[in-house]
């Protein structure tokens, strides 16, 4: 049999793709995903788009196209996505991605090399992770206090580990619901400055705010031209669009675009030109206000179910925004195999969640955590998949 590349002893499928066919259940109450809500996709309006851009563009779009992305998307993108949060860029800054999930394997290849040091926070997004580690890098995480990553702790591994990149979520945190504020925002910039640092920002849910003020991405205070930032259209209109944007200086992009043009060649002109025409009439920022009580009012369903449905001593922060809750059961972290209860739950009780070890950055580290997404469960079945987890928790807390 061929030998497969050595990249391929460390690949890890992740727990989230591998219940998707369990998903499928209609009975089934999931807590595990982030997928937003279906009545939240504007369908009416994306249908019409699709086919006023069909005729009026159809033969340049169904066309091969330029790698770097349909250049009035990339226009739009930055008068009605970028620059409104304090962003300055330039056409040539900004690389359209089929997905942001695709930016983390481009700058993975950009920048990273076998044995090279990724800091990400202690828990951490899956889908960025496993393209870090297809790269053969050394993944080492950052500790996190109820207000995100803690500034402190990023110098000394900066110090000391030299990291190629570091990656985090500053904005409602995948999967801990957590906000940087902006002092340590601003603390990262200047650290990525002083230790010649990539800072991979990644801020897909920052439209989803349910209280509280918006905070200016990492990417405002960037001096040194050191911070990369990622924006994303799949928790605002529609993952199955994948559309995602990255953000950095002209040399990053091009060098992003150059591994760009040997894994797609080019992106979707056509979602693209929705997008576009979608950005253009408009109608975003109507969407993000029919979507965010939607999401809103699911928080504090979840919120609320937490509270009187499990155990005594289980603590959480209340996101302000987002998709998640993180939970932290009581007691000693190793009674607990999550992922025998998660079993349990999916067969017995028919609810899923996702173990926090899941995410873990830091070897043995959450072993008494569970990731709860709110967005994409009606609210009526919250509280009933909340009751029914919650019981079976308290078998191991009791």
């Amino acid at each position: 049999m061929s030998e497969y590349a050595e990249r391929m002893s460390i690949a890890k499928g992740s727990p989230i793709r591998a219940m998707a066919k369990l998903m499928a259940d209609p009975e089934l109450i999931s807590f595990a995903g982030g997928n937003p809500a279906p009545e939240a996709f504007p369908i009416g309006d994306l249908s019409e788009l699709s086919k006023q851009v069909l005729l009026e563009k159809g033969a340049r779009i169904l066309q091969y196209g330029e790698t770097e992305g349909l250049s009035e998307f990339k226009e739009s993108a930055l008068e009605h996505i970028i620059r409104p949060r304090g962003v300055k860029a330039e056409p040539g800054n900004l690389l359209t991605l089929t997905g942001s999930v695709q930016g983390f394997d481009l700058l993975s290849k950009v920048f990273i090399d076998k044995g090279d040091v990724v800091l990400a926070e202690s828990a951490s997004f899956m889908g960025a992770l496993q393209a870090f580690q297809l790269m053969q890098c050394n993944l080492a995480g950052v500790e996190m206090d109820d207000e995100g990553v803690i500034i402190e702790d990023l110098e000394k591994k900066m110090a000391e580990l030299h990291p190629k990149i570091f990656y985090c979520i500053p904005t409602f945190q995948n999967p801990t619901g957590k906000t940087l504020s902006a002092g340590r925002r601003e603390k990262i910039a200047k650290l990525a400055a002083k230790y010649d640092v990539i800072v991979l920002e990644d801020d897909p849910y920052c439209d989803l705010r349910y209280r509280g003020s918006a905070e200016p991405p990492i990417k405002t205070f960037d001096e040194a031209g050191k911070v990369v930032f990622f924006n994303s259209f799949s928790k605002i209109l529609a993952p199955g669009l994948r559309l995602g944007l990255v953000v950095a200086e002209e040399e990053i992009i091009m060098r992003m675009a150059l591994c760009k043009q040997s894994a797609v060649g080019f992106p979707n002109g056509l979602a693209e030109a929705m997008a576009d025409a979608y950005l253009r009439k408009n109608l975003l920022p109507a969407q993000i206000r029919r979507i965010v009580p939607i999401y809103g009012e699911r928080c504090d369903a979840m919120a609320e179910g937490i509270r009187k449905y499990f155990p005594e001593g289980c603590r959480f922060v209340l996101p302000d925004g987002g998709m998640f809750i993180w939970v932290e059961l009581p007691g000693d972290p190793e009674k607990y195999d999550m992922q025998a209860i998660q079993l349990r739950a999916l067969q017995e009780i028919k609810v899923a969640f996702i173990p926090g070890a899941s995410f873990s950055t830091i070897p043995g580290r959450y072993k008494n955590t569970l990731r709860l997404n709110f967005s994409a469960a009606p609210r009526e079945k919250i509280g009933t998949g909340l009751e029914k987890l919650g019981s079976l928790l308290k078998e191991y807390t009791n």
